[in-house]
């Protein structure tokens, strides 16, 4: 980022005593950006979907009113990064109510998109993208494309953050950025799949296919295969996910796709925010989301699968670092 959105601010404070000057109110006085989340229904289908585990609040964050941050800046960071995302939430204000940011004629028909961001504290998640829901108005003649952002400021407090950003608005404002401009990802990727041709074929989504097709090709055939063999393992343990599966390679193979999905969009946003994940760290992660989106394990065979889910964090590393090799001359990002 440039030095002109960091803050200049150099007063070192402990997180700690952060919280105490700037959290305020109680569970009961809530403000409306972090009130209960109503979305969670049959409708939506998280990009991500989390484990139970990631969903857990921390009472200590709930306190803090998220009204501080400043709209046009965050539009404005993001702009800077990328024109793509900017024209996405150009239109849209983030108080969870849907806002048309496009509308197109193909076919003697009118395809619109609606997109909502909402603000709040979730639980251990950074965000939630959630696959957009599509109606269709045979009366109109419109079938309109409604996609859902949940961005989740809960790591207001890390380390490096308030070391670079002392003052709370400013990194709440670069915090929200970033993680919105990484749902956003997930957006114009899946708007990219369901839409249209020529309609939501942004640079992005050119971008991320350009991976996908790069880590299922045979030049990468020993670490992908490596990946599917584990994702095959893990969904032994669970009698839900193949009873579920139809054709197992299929599942498998969107797992695969879900994890390759999630190395651009993380790669993407590290480069826009300079904040890097490791690939071990992204492996760990995901291997473990992965492994939650085959189903429940069995209590009995809780230890094995343990150990396989580790085995998939290993191949998936593995994985990445051949992505980002030096020596990946038919794929190259940015």
């Amino acid at each position: 980022m440039k030095q002109e959105i960091q803050g200049t601010g150099t007063k070192k404070t402990s997180p700690e005593k952060k919280a105490g000057l700037h959290a305020y109110g109680i569970r009961e006085n809530l403000s409306s950006a972090a009130s209960s989340f109503p979305y969670l229904a049959p409708a939506f289908v998280p990009v991500s979907f989390p484990a139970p585990e990631y969903l857990y609040f921390s009472p200590g964050l709930l306190q803090l009113d998220l009204n501080i941050y400043r709209e046009p800046m965050i539009k404005a960071i993001i702009k800077e990064q990328s024109e793509d995302l900017y024209r996405l939430i150009k239109k849209v204000h983030f108080d969870g109510k849907y806002y048309r940011v496009k509308s197109v004629r193909s076919g003697g028909w009118e395809h619109c998109l609606e997109l909502a961001v909402r603000i709040q504290f979730l639980g251990k998640l950074q965000g939630l993208a959630f696959e957009p829901k599509k109606t269709v108005s045979r009366k109109d003649k419109k079938i309109i494309y409604r996609s859902l952002i949940l961005v989740n400021p809960h790591e207001l407090w890390d380390e490096e953050l308030v070391e670079r950003w002392w003052n709370l608005q400013e990194r709440i404002e670069f915090l929200i950025s970033k993680i919105l401009f990484h749902e956003c990802i997930h957006v114009l990727i899946l708007l990219g799949k369901t839409l249209p041709s020529g309609f939501g074929k942004t640079d992005i989504f050119l971008e991320y296919r350009e991976m996908l097709e790069f880590a299922s090709s045979e030049k990468l055939c020993p670490e992908s295969c490596g990946v599917k063999y584990r994702l095959r393992n893990l969904a032994a343990f669970s009698p839900e996910f193949l009873e579920n599966s139809g054709e197992k390679p299929d599942r498998v193979s969107e797992l695969y796709e879900f994890l390759i999905h999630e190395k651009y969009s993380i790669k993407k946003t590290d480069q826009a925010f300079g904040l890097s994940w490791s690939n071990r760290k992204i492996s760990r992660n995901y291997a473990r989301m992965a492994a939650s989106k085959v189903g429940p394990c069995p209590e009995s065979g809780k230890k094995d699968w343990e150990k396989e889910v580790f085995r998939l964090h290993r191949a998936l590393n593995e994985l990445y670092d051949r992505i980002d090799g030096q020596n990946r001359a038919d794929w190259k990002m940015g």
